[in-house]
C-alpha cells in the first residue's frame, strides 16, 4: 500500500460517481468539468468543485486546510478565497471528500501580464501572510513535506537524475547556493503557517471589467483568487514570496524590473525582515531547482500526468537567468524593491564619507582641487564618441587640455554612455551595462596613482579583455565603526601588478600604480577608472575574483547607486565641476560687464576669474576648480560660513527694518562688540560699510572740534567717498587722481624697510606734529582730526615701529586732534595677539572704525567712541543711516563674533600666521626678489625687489607671481606705492595646510618669474 501523497496515484472517480457524491454529500449539482491537480481530483460542479484526497492524504491536512480558510475568511472577509461547504469532510470508501466554493478567473499562466498585475499579485499574497499571521494548527508541522522549501537540500540528490549536463549544472549549483546562503540563516528567519504553492497556476486572474465584459486592456487585469490550499506546511515566512517569484516571474522580459513589481506589492501588506530579503531570490531560485527536480523524478512514475511537468522549461529559463546574476545584487534588488537602502551599509560607508573623520590623499600626484579641468561626455552623440580610435581620441582631449591649460579631463559618474560594446556589457536585462559607475581621470601614461585612504590590497589582476579595465587594484578600507569598503582603480599598467600584490598595507598616499596606454588598459585613452563599492558582491563558491562592473545597467541604477556610490565623495572634485557652465564662462561674462557696469570696476588678474561659490578658505570658479584664497579678509570666519548664513536667513524671515524702532538684536549686538573695545570706547554706530564709517568718523571730528583739516599718512587708503579719498594718499596721488588738497595733511609712512628712520617710531611720529603744524598754519586752529590705519594695507602691509602710534597721538592730541584708528582690515583678531591691531601698539584711540570682516561679506560697518565725543556729536543734527544696524546686519555680526569666540580665530590666526611667516622667511633665504617678509598674524606682506641693495621695487615680478599663483589656483593679490608687495590676508580659517601650499606654489611661481634663482646674499 503506498504511503505518501507524492507515491501514489490521483483518485479517477468517474462523471457519474462525482455528480452523485456531490448530491448526496453537498446537495450541489451542475455542468462537471475535470481541473488540473498534481495529486488530487478535482472536478467543478456548477459553482462548486468537488475536490477527491488522494487515498494517502491524511485527514488532519485537510482540517489544516478548512481551519486556514475558516480564519482569512473571518480576518479579511474579502479576500477571494474558496468556502468551504458543509458538512466539510466527508469519507468515501478509500478516499475524503469535501466541497468548496468555485473561485472564477484564469490561471495567472494564461493572461497578459503587466507591473499592475504582478503588483497586485505580490499586494494579495501579502493579503494571504498578514491574514494567516498567529494562526497556528498542529497539522501544519510537517518538516518531511516533499516541496517545504525549508527542506530543499532534502531533494537536491535527485538532480544527478537530469541527463543534459548543463541543465543538472544550474540546478546543482542553486542547491549550492541555498546550502551556501540560505541553511545557514534557516535559524533566524521567521515562521509562519505558508500557503506555499502560489504558482501561476494556483493564482487566478479576472479577465473581465466591473461591468461583466472582457477588457482588451491589460492595466485592467487583477488578482481575483488563490486556489489549492494542499500545499500547506509551517515554514519559514519568506517561503510564501519566494514561491511567488519563482512562479511570478516566468518568460518576464526583465528579472529584477519584475520582481519589483511583486515585492513591493508583497510588503505594502506584509513587511519582511532584513535576513528574510537577503535570502528571499535565492530561495525564489531554490524553489525553481526543486520543483524541476521533482517533477522530473515524480513523472517517471506518473507519466500520464502532464500537469507535473507543466512549467519545467520556463522553470529552467528562469532558474538560469538568477542565477547568473549576482546573488548579493539580487538581495540588493529585493531590498530597493521593498522601499529600503538597496546595501544596508551604504547609508553608514556614505556617512563617514562625507564626515571629517575622513581625510582623503589625492588619487593623483596633483591638487585635483585646485587644477585646471575639462569634463567630458561618452554619451551618445557627444564629440569625444567620433574618436574609436584611443590614440586618436587621448589626442583629443590633450587638444582640449591644452585650450583651457587644464591638467586632467574628467569623466562622468552616472552618465549613459554609447562607448561600451564589449559582450561583456550585455545581461539578462533588456538594456546592456551603460551607466558609468565611476569617475575617469584621463592623465598621461605613467602617471602615478595614489591610495587615497589608508587600507589593505583585496587583489591585483589583469582584466585583459576588450573594452576591460586592464591591470585593477581593488583596496580594502574601514570606517570609523569598522565597516568594510572598498576602492577599485582601473586601466593601469603592467607595471603595477609587480609593484603591489595582494594583502599589502598601504597608507594613503602610497603609490598603488600607474597609468596604462591602450595596448593594456582594455583599449581606451590613458586613465584611471575609480569606483567606490560598498559590497563586492564576491562569489559565494569562490570569492572576489579583482574584477567589477564599471557600468550598470539604466534601469538599474537605483540598485547600482547603493552599491557604487559616486567616487566623488573621495575625489571630491567641487560639484560646480558637473555643472553646465556655459552661461558663467569668462567669454560670456566679460561683454556683459563691459556693457553694464563703469570702465573704472577693475577685474583682478591677466585672466579673470568667473568665481561662483565660497566655502571655508576656498572659492570655486565655474568649472569647479578650487582655488585657495589668500587674500580676501571680508571673509573673515570662511566664506559661507555655515553659522552665520543661518543667522542672516533666520533674521531675515523675521524681521528687517531701520533704527527708528526698538529692537533688541541692534542693542545686544552692539554691547557685545563694545566690550572687546578698551575703556572708555564704549559707544556704537551702524553703517553699512568701512568707508561710510570713516565717513561718519570725520564727521564726528569736525563736528565736536570745530575743525576741518585732516592730518593723514602717505600711501593710507580709508574709503572710496568724496571725502576720504581727499584724505587718501593712494588715491589721490596715483593715476587719475587730483593730488593733495589744501586741508590734508600727511605725515611719513612709518615703514621699517623703506622709511628713513628703520624702526624709530618716534621719529616717525615727529611728522604728525609737523603736519598739525602745516594745519595749523593753514587754519589757525590745527586739525580736526589724524587718521591711520593700525597696520597700513595700501602702505605695503606695513606694520608699525614699537611705540610709533603712541607717540603720533600724543602728538595729535596736543594739536587738539581725535585720533581715529582705521581698524576695516586688521581687526577682529587678524593681528593674533589682540582683538583690534591697534592694542599692539599699547594704544587706545578715540575713534575707531571697523568694516570687511565685520559682517563676514554682508554690508555692515561700525564706528566705536566714547561717551565723551558721542555727546558733543550730539548737537542737535540727527545722524541717521537707513539700513545701518539693521537686525539682519546686527544679526551677521553677532555671528561672526560668535565664530571668533566659538573656534579660537584669533588665536588661530597667531599660531598660523607665525607658521606661515616662518614658511615665509625660509623662502626669503632662497630667493632674492624677496627683500622683507613682514606683518602680524594674519596680515602679512612680501617686498619683492630687483635688488636688495637699492631695494628696488620688483613691481613687473609681483605682478607675475600673482598672476602664475592665480594659475595653480592660488589667490593673492600685490598692494604698496609701487605694487610689488605681495599681501596675504585669508579668511581667519586657514590652515597650516594652506599655507603650506601657498608656500609651496609661491616657491615654484618665484622661480619662473625671476630669471634664475639664488641664494640671498
Amino acid at each position: 500500500m503506498q504511503t505518501s501523497v507524492f507515491d501514489s496515484p490521483k483518485p479517477t472517480l468517474t462523471d457519474d460517481e462525482v455528480a452523485r457524491l456531490a448530491r448526496e454529500h453537498f446537495g450541489i449539482s451542475g455542468p462537471l468539468r475535470d481541473l488540473d491537480s498534481e495529486r488530487d481530483q478535482n472536478v467543478q460542479v456548477g459553482d462548486h468543485v468537488v475536490k477527491i484526497a488522494n487515498e494517502a492524504e491524511q485527514r488532519s491536512t485537510l482540517e489544516l486546510q478548512h481551519a486556514a480558510l475558516q480564519h482569512l475568511a473571518a480576518v479579511d472577509p474579502t479576500l477571494p478565497l474558496p468556502r468551504v461547504l458543509p458538512p466539510g469532510i466527508v469519507q468515501h470508501q478509500g478516499n475524503l471528500l469535501r466541497a468548496v466554493t468555485f473561485v472564477r478567473g484564469a490561471p495567472y499562466a494564461t493572461v497578459p501580464q503587466s507591473p499592475h498585475l504582478r503588483h497586485q499579485l505580490g499586494r494579495f499574497m501579502g493579503r494571504v501572510s498578514k491574514g494567516l499571521h498567529g494562526f497556528g494548527h498542529p497539522a501544519a508541522h510537517k518538516p518531511d513535506f516533499l516541496w517545504n522549501l525549508d527542506a530543499a537540500q532534502a531533494v537536491r540528490p535527485w538532480a544527478a537524475g537530469i541527463a543534459n549536463t548543463d541543465d543538472r549544472a544550474v540546478i546543482e549549483a542553486a542547491f549550492r547556493r541555498h546550502s551556501q546562503r540560505v541553511v545557514p540563516l534557516l535559524p533566524m528567519l521567521r515562521g509562519a503557517v505558508v500557503h506555499h504553492d502560489a504558482n501561476d497556476y494556483n493564482v487566478l486572474v479576472d479577465e473581465h471589467t466591473t461591468t461583466g465584459t472582457p477588457s482588451s486592456n491589460v492595466s485592467d487585469l487583477d488578482v481575483s483568487g488563490l486556489i489549492d490550499f494542499g500545499d500547506m506546511v509551517f515554514a519559514r515566512q519568506v517561503n510564501e514570496l519566494a514561491v511567488t517569484l519563482a512562479y511570478g516571474l516566468l518568460d518576464v522580459d526583465d528579472v529584477v524590473a519584475a520582481g519589483r513589481d511583486i515585492i513591493s506589492g508583497y510588503v505594502s501588506e506584509f513587511p519582511l525582515t532584513a535576513e528574510e530579503l537577503r535570502v528571499l531570490y535565492d530561495l525564489a531560485a531554490t524553489r525553481l531547482a526543486m520543483s524541476f527536480v521533482i517533477s522530473l523524478h515524480r513523472s517517471r512514475d506518473f507519466p500520464d500526468n502532464e500537469y507535473l511537468l507543466v512549467s519545467q522549461a520556463s522553470a529552467l529559463r528562469l532558474l538560469r537567468r538568477l542565477m547568473s546574476l549576482r546573488p548579493e545584487f539580487l538581495h540588493f534588488a529585493a531590498r530597493e524593491a521593498a522601499g529600503l537602502a538597496p546595501v544596508p551599509q551604504h547609508d553608514r560607508i556614505v556617512s563617514w564619507l562625507q564626515s571629517a573623520d575622513c581625510r582623503p590623499a589625492a588619487v593623483l600626484p596633483l591638487d585635483l582641487r585646485r587644477a585646471g579641468r575639462v569634463v567630458i561626455s561618452l554619451a551618445d552623440g557627444a564629440p569625444a564618441t567620433r574618436f574609436t580610435d584611443p590614440v586618436e581620441s587621448w589626442d583629443w582631449m590633450r587638444a582640449q587640455m591644452d585650450a583651457v591649460e587644464a591638467a586632467v579631463v574628467v569623466g562622468r559618474y552616472d552618465e549613459d554612455r554609447s562607448c561600451y560594446a564589449g559582450e561583456q556589457f550585455h545581461t539578462d536585462a533588456p538594456e546592456p551595462r551603460s551607466v558609468h559607475t565611476g569617475i575617469d581621470l584621463f592623465i598621461g601614461e605613467g602617471t602615478t596613482v595614489h591610495a587615497m585612504l589608508p587600507g589593505t590590497i583585496e587583489t591585483v589582476v589583469d582584466n585583459d579583455m576588450a573594452y576591460d579595465y586592464g591591470p585593477t587594484v581593488v583596496l580594502r578600507h574601514l570606517t570609523g565603526d569598522g565597516t568594510p569598503f572598498w576602492v577599485l582603480y582601473g586601466h593601469l599598467s603592467r607595471a603595477t601588478l609587480t609593484f603591489v600584490r595582494q594583502g599589502q598595507q598601504v597608507a594613503a598616499g602610497d603609490v598603488v600604480g600607474f597609468i596604462g596606454d591602450h595596448t593594456v588598459n582594455g583599449g581606451w585613452a590613458p586613465h584611471v577608472h575609480v569606483q567606490i563599492m560598498t559590497d563586492l558582491m564576491a562569489d559565494p563558491e569562490v570569492g572576489f575574483d579583482g574584477n567589477f562592473e564599471g557600468a550598470g545597467e539604466p534601469s538599474r541604477m537605483a540598485i547600482w547607486k547603493s552599491i557604487v556610490p559616486d567616487a566623488n565623495l573621495l575625489i571630491r572634485l567641487a560639484p560646480e565641476t558637473f555643472a553646465d557652465h556655459r552661461s558663467d564662462q569668462p567669454a560670456a561674462l566679460e561683454p556683459r560687464r563691459a556693457a553694464d557696469l563703469g570702465a573704472s570696476l577693475s577685474t583682478s588678474y591677466l585672466h579673470h576669474l568667473s568665481i561662483v561659490r565660497g566655502e571655508g578658505a576656498w572659492l570655486y570658479d565655474h568649472t569647479g576648480r578650487g582655488y585657495l584664497d589668500c587674500v580676501n579678509n571680508v571673509a573673515h570666519v570662511g566664506h559661507a560660513h555655515p553659522h552665520v548664513v543661518q543667522a542672516i536667513a533666520r533674521q531675515a524671515a523675521l524681521l528687517n527694518t531701520n533704527t527708528r524702532y526698538l529692537h533688541r538684536t541692534i542693542l545686544d549686538y552692539a554691547e557685545r562688540l563694545a566690550a572687546t573695545f578698551p575703556e572708555p570706547l564704549r559707544v556704537v554706530y551702524f553703517t553699512n560699510s568701512g568707508s561710510e564709517a570713516n565717513e561718519l568718523a570725520l564727521r564726528i571730528a569736525r563736528t565736536v572740534t570745530g575743525r576741518h583739516d585732516v592730518v593723514a599718512l602717505e600711501w593710507g587708503y580709508h574709503g572710496n567717498t568724496n571725502d576720504l579719498v581727499e584724505i587718501s594718499a593712494y588715491k589721490f596721488n596715483r593715476k587719475g587722481g587730483a593730488g593733495r588738497s589744501p586741508h590734508v595733511h600727511l605725515a611719513e609712512l612709518p615703514d621699517p624697510y623703506r622709511g628713513a628712520h628703520g624702526n624709530d617710531g618716534a621719529a616717525y611720529a615727529r611728522s604728525v606734529a609737523t603736519a598739525a603744524g602745516s594745519a595749523l598754519e593753514r587754519n589757525g586752529k590745527g586739525p580736526a582730526a589724524f587718521i591711520a590705519e593700525s597696520i597700513s594695507g595700501c602702505g605695503g602691509q606695513v606694520v608699525f615701529p614699537d611705540g610709533y602710534l603712541a607717540a603720533a597721538y600724543h602728538h595729535a592730541r596736543a594739536a587738539g586732534a581725535v585720533c581715529i584708528a582705521d581698524e576695516v582690515q586688521v581687526g577682529f583678531g587678524r593681528v593674533g595677539t589682540s582683538m583690534w591691531a591697534f592694542q599692539s601698539q599699547g594704544v587706545v584711540p578715540d575713534i575707531v572704525t571697523l568694516g570687511k570682516p565685520i559682517g563676514n561679506g554682508h554690508p555692515l560697518g561700525a564706528v566705536v567712541t566714547t561717551p565723551a565725543l558721542a555727546s558733543a556729536f550730539a548737537n542737535g543734527m540727527e545722524w541717521f543711516n537707513t539700513f545701518g544696524g539693521n537686525p539682519v546686519s546686527c544679526a551677521a555680526g553677532m555671528a561672526v563674533l560668535d565664530v571668533i569666540d566659538a573656534e579660537g580665530l584669533q588665536s588661530r590666526a597667531l599660531t598660523i600666521g607665525n607658521h606661515l611667516l616662518t614658511r615665509l622667511q625660509q623662502l626669503a633665504q632662497h630667493h632674492g626678489a624677496i627683500g622683507d617678509v613682514r606683518g602680524a598674524g594674519l596680515y602679512l606682506g612680501i617686498d619683492l625687489v630687483s635688488d636688495r641693495a637699492t631695494k628696488a621695487p620688483a613691481t613687473t615680478v609681483a605682478a607675475e607671481v600673482a598672476n602664475r599663483l592665480r594659475d595653480r589656483g592660488v589667490l593673492i593679490s600685490t598692494d604698496g606705492p609701487h605694487d610689488n608687495v605681495i599681501k596675504i590676508k585669508p579668511p581667519l580659517v586657514f590652515s597650516s595646510d594652506h599655507a603650506d601650499i601657498l608656500c609651496s606654489e609661491l616657491d615654484q611661481a618665484l622661480h619662473r618669474a625671476v630669471a634664475g634663482s639664488f641664494a640671498a646674499p
